[in-house]
């Protein structure tokens, strides 16, 4: 039955692999330029990465994500806990975080593109703005779901306010964190790729949009494929982190 278990997730993508070898390959429904064939997307995929290019733009696009989201985790987790444990900053910011939370990353790219010009850093300045939030609610969320027994069994011990922030609350907060970031890299990731069909000479999304640019729609597919399987690699060690350390 495990083994049986283990194969579940395989059987959607062959039957979409299946649908799509009939359809462009064998049946020919639609022209390549519109839905290319397998043998288009391998031939695209292995110029891609004899010519060392995939491999160099997915390093840029994870460089991108990881620092974004490093970045984002500085601000928003440390603040997280500052307003989960006080009501009255909590109370403070309520209308600075509900208005800015709403707007789009992508709406910010104009901006990066002033602030920052061309290149990285305004890549890296969408995926703050798009992951800096989710990680800043769930974080607040998780510290004020500490319970309050744990508090008072610190404060009765004679624990400062500092040491119940950084002993009791913050590791108490640690599960709801990790998931903030399991869905703020989903979201960096998103904001990452637009940013670079705009903002960026670089990276996963900038190989997309050339590519489409050029009718060359075995390299687009190639780089929404290397996109998604990042994407799955990010939730797979997620997923194995909360597996081993909080269950």
């Amino acid at each position: 039955m495990k083994i049986k278990n283990k194969f579940l997730p395989l059987i959607i993508p062959i039957i979409i692999i299946v649908v799509w070898i009939i359809g462009t390959s064998i049946l020919k429904l639609v022209p390549t330029f519109v839905v290319p064939d397998p043998l288009t997307v391998f031939d695209s995929g292995e110029e891609l990465i004899f010519s060392g290019r995939l491999l160099r733009d997915t390093i840029d696009t994870l460089f991108k994500v990881l620092l974004g989201l490093l970045t984002a985790s500085i601000v928003a987790i440390p603040l997280g806990i500052l307003l989960g444990s006080s009501s009255r900053l909590e109370e403070m910011s309520k209308i600075i975080v509900g208005v800015l939370r709403p707007i789009p990353p992508v709406a910010w790219i104009p901006f990066s593109i002033l602030w920052f010009g061309i290149g990285t850093a305004p890549a890296i300045f969408i995926i703050f703005m798009g992951s800096v939030f989710p990680i800043l609610i769930y974080t607040l969320d998780g510290v004020k779901r500490t319970d309050k027994v744990l508090i008072e069994a610190g404060e009765t011990l004679g624990a400062n306010r500092f040491q119940i922030l950084t002993r009791i609350i913050f590791p108490a907060a640690i599960p709801t964190i990790v998931s903030g970031l399991k869905v703020a890299v989903g979201i960096g990731l998103m904001c990452t790729v637009s940013a670079e069909m705009i903002a960026s000479d670089s990276g996963l999304g900038h190989l997309i949009i050339n590519a489409s640019n050029l009718f060359d729609t075995g390299a687009t597919v190639i780089g929404m494929v290397t996109i998604g399987i990042i994407g799955l690699m990010f939730d797979f060690i997620f997923r194995k982190i909360e597996g081993k350390v909080f269950w």
